[in-house]
């Protein structure tokens, strides 16, 4: 297997700590697969879970990571992530079935829902991102360069497309909302979350990624539904915008906040 290098923005130190996660969880992910081959095991789904929410405290995130860890799955290095990526994987495989094509918009090729996935017998997964300089392949899980409002992808080309803590990050949202739209099949899915706060701490002068740090608040997420909708990308269940705790802590910003994870349904 050969690493490619990608443009390590956070610098070369954090750019190798990356990549030794990546390193370990396809390493594990190829080792689970050859083992459930050999012994003919499979894992039960993911419990599922509401189509909308907010991580509201700690003890909600402690549940994800040992629900993960109960299902077998590679936990993902900063606890609070598990359970945007358990929530998105029980979406995709209780509402879809595993004979699907996902594109993960935005993937890190350490995080979790490709791989998820793939330990499922989901054997149409990419993952892009504009970090990438050039397409690499893990098993049949390919992770390629490219930008999530403009895309190569054909027409209504995937079942599902997640975007795991990504659109907070200086994306364009009007962009994003039409070209998942256009990329995901009438009935498909878009699983995503970003970070959340209904009362949004001051990021004034905070950059991250190359781009200022945005937390959103509740009218920024009725806004992005508003967005979806005139798009042809119609929510999923009851919007709920509420959160007791703010248990994601971003060291590298001092801020406290929390996730929302949402899904649309591409309109028929």
């Amino acid at each position: 297997m050969t690493i490619t290098e990608a443009a390590p923005p956070g610098g070369r130190l954090l750019y190798l700590a990356k990549l030794g996660a990546e390193q370990a969880l396809w390493t594990r992910v190829r080792v689970q697969g050859v083992w459930a081959e050999r012994t003919g095991s499979s894992r039960p789904l993911p419990s599922p879970v509401p189509s909308n929410d907010v991580l509201d405290s700690d003890a909600a995130w402690q549940q994800a990571v040992a629900d993960s860890r109960r299902l077998g799955l590679p936990l993902h290095r900063d606890p609070p992530k598990n359970w945007e990526a358990l929530g998105a994987i029980s979406t995709v495989l209780n509402e879809l079935g595993t004979d699907i094509r996902v594109l993960d918009a935005g993937a890190a090729r350490y995080s979790s829902v490709l791989p998820w996935l793939r330990l499922y017998g989901v054997r149409d997964l990419v993952g892009n991102n504009l970090e990438f300089t050039r397409s690499i392949h893990h098993g049949p899980v390919r992770f390629e360069p490219g930008d999530i409002t403009a895309t190569h992808y054909r027409d209504g080309w995937f079942d599902a497309i997640t975007c795991m803590s990504v659109v907070e990050h200086g994306v364009p949202l009007d962009g994003f909302a039409a070209e998942t739209a256009r990329i995901l099949r009438p009935g498909g899915l878009l699983i995503m979350s970003t970070d959340y706060d209904q009362e949004p701490p001051d990021t004034t002068g905070k950059t991250a990624y190359g781009a200022p740090v945005k937390i959103f608040g509740p009218e920024d997420i009725r806004q992005f539904v508003k967005t979806a909708e005139s798009n042809g990308l119609d929510l999923v269940g009851e919007l709920r915008l509420e959160h007791a705790q703010r248990p994601v802590h971003w060291k590298r910003t001092g801020l406290d906040f929390t996730f929302i994870r949402l899904t649309f349904k591409r309109r028929s």
